[in-house]
C-alpha cells in the first residue's frame, strides 16, 4: 500500500468514526479520497459503511490503472469486477487462475498497456486476440506456458504484431518443456517500427542474431561488413534476451547494429559448455565498448544440468570492455570462471556512476577486490553478490557506513558469518538482506537486533546454524527490524520449531509474508498461533502469504485452522507435500470457496508461484 492509500484509509476511518460521513459532499468523497486509493485498499474501506460502498462503486470508473498482479483473482472475481471499471488504460493482471475467455473479455480499444503474468492455462490464441482488440496498444508484458504447437504460437505472435502496430515496449516470456526457441522468427518480418524495449525468452542465437541486423543502424553483408549506412525507423533502447548460447558472434552484431542502445541483459542457458567459436570471448566483450551509451549491462551464464562458465572471458575483457562503457550504472555478470579480483575491481573503480553491481557463480572473487573498491565513497544502491564462495564477512566492514545501500544479497554465500551481521547492523538504508545458507547463528542475529538497519525483507533459508533462541534475539532487540520487518523465510532450518514461530507471531509487527517450507518440526500449534488475536490488531499488516511445502510436522487437522474467517487477508498459501492434502481437492476448495483472492498451491512452487507457474494446478473455491 502507497503512503497517499494509507493516509486516505485513516482520514475515512476518522470521519466515519465521527459520524460524519453523510455530511461529505459526494464529488469530494469519491474524486478527491476514494479516487486515490488502490483497487485493494479500496476493497477494504468499502466494508466499513453502506455509503462507502456505494461511493467505492462509482469511484471505480475514474480508475485509468488497475494492477492485480499481487495475487490471482479467479473467473468470478473478473467478471465481477471488470464491467465497473470504464476508464482503464492500463492493466496488469495474474493469470493463473484464468483461461482464455476470461482474458479476452477485458480486451480493448481502450487498453495502452497490458501485463498478463503467470498465463499456465492461456493458449497463444490471447495473442492473436489483443492484436485484434487492441489496436493502440503501446507496452505488452506476457508470460506464456508452452501449451500450443510452436508452428501455432508463431502465427497466433504475427497476428499480434500486425494488430498492435503503435506498440514501443514488448515481453514476451515463455516457460515449459517444448522447445519454443525457434518461434520468434516472425518477430523479424513484423515487428512495429516504434518499439524500443525488446525482451525474448527463449530464443535461439541464430534467430537474435538475425533479428538484430534487421533492427540495425545499417545493412550488412554476412553479418559484419556495412555496405550503406542508413539511419532505420528502429531506435531500439533496451534489449532483453535469453538464449541457447552467447557468443563474439552475437556481441559483433549488437555493437554493429545497435550503437545507441542504453540497456543489454543477455542470458544463455547452455545444456552443455561451449566450446570455440561459439562461445563469448575478450573480442566479443572489446566490441560492446563502441555502445558509449550504455547504463545498464546484464551477461549471465546460468547453470542447467551441470556447471558452465565464460571460459574465455579474463580480466582484460573487462579492461577492453570499460574503455568505452564508463557510464554504466548497473552491472549484472554470472558464470565467469577465471576473472580475478583485478576485473571485478575495475568495474567498481571505472563505473563512478554505478548503483547495481551483481556477481554470480564467480569462483575467483574474494574479499580484496571489494575492499579495494567499496570503502568509504560508497553510492552502490544494490549489492548481490551469489554464490561466490571465496567472499567472507570481511569486505563488509568497508560498507557499513554506506547512505545508500538498500539491497544486500550474500546467498550461497557459505563463508559469510556473523561479522558480517555486526556489520550491517550499522547501514540505516538498507531494507532488503539475503544470507541464505550462510554461516550465521544465534549470535549473528543479536547484532542486527540491536541496529538501525529497516529491513523489510530477510532471508535466512538454510541458515544451519540459526535455531529459535536466534528468532528470539533477532525480534526482541531495541533495533528496528522488529518494526519494519515484513518478508521472513526461514525455510530449511532444523532448529526451527513452535517456539520460533510463537516469536514470530507475536514480535514481528509488520510481518506480511512467511515461508517455514522444509521445518520439520513446525506443528499445528504454529498455525493456530499465527491465527491468533495479535495477528489482527494491526492496521492493514495482516499475512498474506504462508509457505508451508513440506513441513510434514503438520496434520491434517490444520485445515480447520486455515478456513474462513481465519487468515481473512491471506492471498496465496503454500501446502505442497504436507498432510493437508490429504483429504483431496474437496476440501482444499473449500479453504478457497468465498476468497476470489486466494491462490492455493500444491504444487511445491516458491511463494507466489513466481518459479513453476507453468506446471501450476491452482485449487478454486
Amino acid at each position: 500500500m502507497n503512503s497517499s492509500s494509507s493516509s486516505s484509509r485513516k482520514t475515512i476511518r476518522r470521519i466515519e468514526s465521527n459520524g460524519h460521513m453523510d455530511s461529505l459532499p459526494s464529488s469530494l468523497l469519491i474524486h478527491d479520497i476514494l479516487s486515490t486509493l488502490d483497487f485493494e485498499t479500496l476493497c477494504s474501506v468499502s466494508c466499513v459503511s453502506k455509503p462507502l460502498r456505494l461511493a467505492a462503486s462509482q469511484a471505480l470508473s475514474l480508475f485509468s490503472s488497475l494492477d492485480l498482479s499481487a495475487f490471482s483473482p479467479d473467473a468470478h472475481l473478473i467478471t465481477q469486477i471488470f464491467p465497473r471499471f470504464t476508464n482503464l488504460k492500463t492493466i496488469a493482471l495474474n493469470c493463473l487462475r484464468l483461461d482464455d475467455i476470461y482474458v479476452t473479455n477485458i480486451l480493448g480499444a481502450h487498453v495502452e498497456e497490458l501485463k498478463l503474468l503467470k498465463c499456465s492455462s492461456l493458449s497463444s490464441h490471447v495473442l492473436a486476440s489483443i492484436g485484434t482488440c487492441c489496436p493502440n496498444l503501446r507496452m505488452l508484458v506476457l508470460e506464456l506456458a508452452d501449451t500450443d504447437h510452436p508452428k501455432i504460437f508463431s502465427r497466433n505472435l504475427a497476428q499480434l504484431l500486425r494488430g498492435c502496430s503503435h506498440l514501443e515496449s514488448l515481453s514476451i516470456k515463455i516457460r515449459g518443456v517444448q522447445d519454443y526457441a525457434d518461434s520468434f522468427r516472425s518477430i523479424e518480418l513484423h515487428l512495429p517500427q516504434g518499439v524500443k524495449f525488446l525482451r525474448l525468452r527463449p530464443i535461439l542465437e541464430r534467430n537474435a542474431i538475425s533479428l538484430i541486423y534487421k533492427l540495425g543502424v545499417a545493412k550488412y553483408i554476412n553479418h559484419f561488413i556495412p555496405v550503406c549506412p542508413d539511419s532505420s525507423v528502429f531506435n531500439l533502447q533496451s534489449l532483453s534476451l535469453v538464449l541457447d548460447v552467447i557468443s563474439d558472434e552475437l556481441i559483433f552484431a549488437i555493437a554493429n547494429s545497435l550503437p545507441f542502445l542504453l540497456e543489454l541483459d543477455l542470458e544463455d542457458r547452455p545444456m552443455s559448455q561451449p566450446r570455440l567459436p561459439h562461445d563469448l570471448t575478450n573480442n566479443g566483450l572489446q566490441s560492446l565498448s563502441s555502445c558509449r551509451r550504455l547504463i545498464s549491462l546484464s551477461l549471465i551464464r546460468s547453470h542447467r544440468n551441470r556447471p558452465v562458465y565464460f571460459k574465455n572471458i579474463n580480466d582484460m575483457g573487462f579492461f577492453l570492455l570499460l574503455e568505452g562503457c564508463k557510464n554504466l550504472e548497473s552491472v549484472r555478470v554470472g558464470g565467469l570462471s577465471i576473472v580475478s579480483d583485478a576485473g571485478f575491481g575495475s568495474i567498481l573503480q571505472s563505473c563512478l556512476n554505478l548503483k547495481k553491481f551483481e556477481v554470480r557463480n564467480a569462483l575467483q572473487l574474494s574479499d580484496l577486490a571489494l575492499a579495494e573498491s567499496l570503502g568509504g565513497s560508497c553510492s552502490l544502491v544494490e549489492l548481490k553478490l551469489v554464490s561466490c564462495s571465496l567472499l567472507t564477512s570481511a569486505f563488509i566492514e568497508d560498507i557499513n557506513s554506506s547512505s545508500t545501500l538498500e539491497v544486500l544479497d550474500l546467498s550461497g554465500c557459505r563463508s559469510v558469518a556473523d561479522a558480517c551481521l555486526s556489520s550491517v547492523s550499522f547501514i540505516n538504508t538498507l531494507n532488503t538482506l539475503d544470507l541464505s545458507g550462510a554461516d550465521v547463528t544465534d549470535s549473528g542475529l543479536a547484532f542486527l537486533s540491536k541496529g538501525n538497519s529497516p529491513i523489510a525483507r530477510l532471508c535466512l533459508r538454510g541458515c544451519k546454524r540459526v535455531t529459535n533462541e536466534g528468532i528470539s534475539l533477532l525480534l526482541n532487540g531495541r533495533g528496528q527490524i522488529r518494526k519494519t520487518l515484513s518478508t521472513l523465510n526461514i525455510g530449511g532450518i532444523r532448529g526451527i520449531s513452535d517456539e520460533g514461530i510463537q516469536t514470530i507471531s507475536t514480535a514481528a509487527l509488520a510481518l506480511s509474508e512467511l515461508s517455514i517450507r522444509y521445518c520439520h518440526s513446525v506443528t499445528d500449534a504454529s498455525i493456530e498461533e499465527l491465527v491468533s488475536e495479535s495477528r489482527y490488531q494491526n492496521d492493514g499488516k495482516l499475512l498474506r502469504k504462508l509457505d508451508l511445502c513440506h513441513c510434514i510436522g503438520l496434520s491434517a487437522h490444520s485445515l480447520e485452522t486455515l478456513k474462513s474467517p481465519y487468515f481473512r487477508a491471506l492471498q496465496w498459501l503454500g501446502v505442497g507435500s504436507t498432510r493437508l492434502t490429504e483429504k483431496g481437492d474437496a476440501a482444499l476448495a473449500e479453504i478457497c470457496r468465498g476468497r476470489p483472492c486466494l491462490t492455493l498451491c500444491q504444487e511445491g512452487c516458491e511463494v507466489g508461484c513466481d518459479d513453476g507457474w507453468q506446471f501450476h494446478r491452482s485449487t478454486r473455491g
